[in-house]
C-alpha cells in the first residue's frame, strides 16, 4: 500500500554519502509534501501554502490519490500514524471498513464458495477511506472540506492521466470488462485496440465527482445552519454512509444481486 507522509519540518540533516539512488533528497524549511503522485503532493503543498497544516495537506494528498486510481482509492481504506508534537504521543488511525453482518461462512458455502472471491462485490467491505478522511480532518485539521477537497475534485472533472495508471488499466481491462459500471469509467475508447486512456488524455470521473460535490454540499449547509467545523464534516460523514449516498451503494449491490440470482456469473457492481 502507497503511503502517505506528512510532517512540518523545521530542519532536516542528512547524510547522502552512502546513497545510491537516482532521486535526489529533499529538503524542506518549514513544510514538506510527500506522496508517490506528484500531482497529489502539489495539492499538499497548495494547502500548505493556504495556511493549513499538517492534517490538512494530508487530507488533501490522500483525496487526490484516490482520485487517480492508484494503488489507493475512494473505495478502499485508510491507516493513518499522526505524530502531535505538543502532546508527544502518536495516534494511529485505522480507518477499514465493516464486513457485511451476512458475510458468513455459510452465505459463502451455499453459494458454492471454499472461500470469499477475490474480485468483486462479494469481496468488498463498506468504504473506509472517505470516513477516516472525514474524522481526521475533523479532529485534528483546521480547514473545511470543501477547501482540502478542492484539488480531488478539480481533478475528478478531468486530469491528464499518467502513463503508469493508464497502462495498468490497459493490462487489468479483461478483468475491468466484467463490471458494467468500472468498464464505462476506465474504458472510454470500447472495442478499440486500446480501451484504456493514454497517457496525457484527459480523464473524467463524474460520477465520483458527483459523490464529492455532494459531501461538500452537505458539510457547506450544516454551516448556514451554524454548525462548527467539526460537526459540518461529519454532516459530510453522515451524508457518504447514511444519506443518499449510501443509498446509491445499497441500490448498486441490489442490482448484483439480482444479477446473481437470475445465474449470472457475472455481477455488476455499484
Amino acid at each position: 500500500m502507497q503511503k502517505i507522509f506528512f510532517s512540518i519540518v523545521i530542519t532536516i540533516s542528512i547524510s547522502v554519502s552512502a546513497q545510491q539512488t537516482q532521486k535526489p533528497p529533499l529538503h524542506g524549511k518549514n513544510w514538506m509534501a510527500i506522496t508517490g503522485k506528484p500531482m497529489a503532493a502539489t495539492a499538499g503543498a497548495i494547502i500548505f501554502q493556504k495556511g493549513g497544516n499538517a492534517i490538512d495537506a494530508a487530507c488533501a494528498m490522500l483525496a487526490a490519490t484516490c482520485t487517480m486510481w492508484d494503488v489507493l482509492s475512494w473505495g478502499g481504506e485508510t491507516q493513518a500514524l499522526i505524530y502531535n508534537p505538543k502532546q508527544k504521543k502518536v495516534i494511529a488511525l485505522n480507518a477499514l471498513g465493516f464486513a457485511p453482518t451476512g458475510a458468513t461462512p455459510e452465505f459463502f458455502k451455499n453459494k458454492g464458495y471454499d472461500f470469499p472471491p477475490e474480485y468483486g462485490p462479494l469481496a468488498a467491505v463498506t468504504p473506509g477511506t472517505p470516513g477516516g478522511l472525514c474524522h481526521m480532518l475533523a479532529q485534528y485539521g483546521t480547514m473545511s472540506l470543501k477547501e482540502v477537497l478542492a484539488p480531488a475534485i478539480q481533478m475528478a472533472a478531468g486530469y491528464p492521466i499518467d502513463a503508469q495508471t493508464a497502462n495498468s488499466i490497459e493490462r487489468g481491462k479483461a478483468r475491468i470488462k466484467e463490471w458494467p459500471y468500472s468498464k464505462k469509467v476506465l474504458l472510454p475508447h470500447s472495442d478499440e485496440k486500446r480501451e484504456a486512456p493514454e497517457a496525457g488524455e484527459i480523464f473524467v470521473q463524474k460520477d465520483l465527482l458527483q459523490t464529492l460535490t455532494k459531501m461538500v454540499a452537505a458539510e457547506q449547509a450544516a454551516l448556514k445552519q451554524k454548525k462548527n467545523r467539526k460537526e459540518a464534516i461529519m454532516a459530510a460523514y453522515n451524508r457518504f454512509y447514511k444519506g443518499d449516498i449510501a443509498k446509491e451503494f445499497v441500490r448498486g449491490c441490489w442490482n448484483r444481486r439480482a444479477y446473481y440470482y437470475a445465474g449470472f456469473s457475472k455481477m455488476e457492481t455499484c
